[in-house]
């Protein structure tokens, strides 16, 4: 079944956006939380998948599987998230920085752009930076929806717009949490490989393999 991986960072590393309450809450309660309602779900099917974005997949868009599918998207949501961002400033370079100036003018567009995307975006979901082959975008996605359901694009980063991702350290100020993350925390160097995956340069980003890799298909039947 699917593992909660660990932080790529200590608990406190990426103070102050994000104090080390909020990510021992976020971590090890919610995610932690979506792993074990998916693999209980797995187990309830007999099915043992090796790997989740099959799950995503397969779950998405079908009503019957709307649990699965939220769990099973809402963990890989968070294992992405969490390596999108580093305790070490960077900023963009090479092909990715000259498609973030075709698309936005610059850091200070695209920033500008996800900012108001994230912040105008109602209830609870997600702000991605996705690539569509050279061209990049901003998409939010509600609640668990995330890009492994839509056609040609690859993530390279995306920030967390559910309250408990910045409430105790931004109480109600979304806009705040925002502008501060994207100053501070942005992995740009996964960014970049994302990139180059999704012009044909490698393989994208994928959640860690399950503990029984290679098992059995999602059941079909109803």
């Amino acid at each position: 079944m699917f593992i909660l991986p660990d932080l790529p960072y200590p608990s406190d590393a990426l103070r102050p956006v994000i104090s080390a309450e909020t990510l021992r809450f976020h971590h090890g309660k919610h995610h932690k939380a979506y792993v074990e309602a998916l693999n209980r779900l797995l187990e309830e099917q007999g099915a043992s998948p090796g790997d989740l974005e099959s799950v995503v997949r397969e779950a998405a868009g079908d009503p019957a599987r709307d649990k699965l599918f939220n769990n099973a998207a809402q963990a890989w949501n968070h294992g992405f998230f969490w390596d999108a961002m580093t305790p070490d400033l960077q900023a963009p370079d090479g092909d990715l920085a000259a498609a973030i100036d075709s698309a936005f003018g610059g850091l200070a567009g695209l920033k500008a752009a996800l900012v108001k995307t994230g912040a105008d975006h109602f209830g609870s979901g997600w702000v991605w930076l996705l690539a569509e082959g050279d061209r990049l975008k901003v998409l939010a996605t509600h609640d668990a929806a995330n890009p492994l359901t839509l056609d040609g694009v690859v993530p390279l980063t995306v920030c967390d717009l559910w309250e408990h991702a910045y409430y105790l350290d931004h109480q109600n100020d979304r806009k705040g949490f925002l502008e501060a993350w994207f100053d501070a925390l942005p992995n740009w160097t996964l960014a970049a490989d994302q990139y180059a995956a999704a012009r044909g340069r490698g393989p994208a980003w994928r959640y860690p393999a399950s503990v029984r890799p290679g098992g059995t298909a999602l059941r079909t039947e109803r």
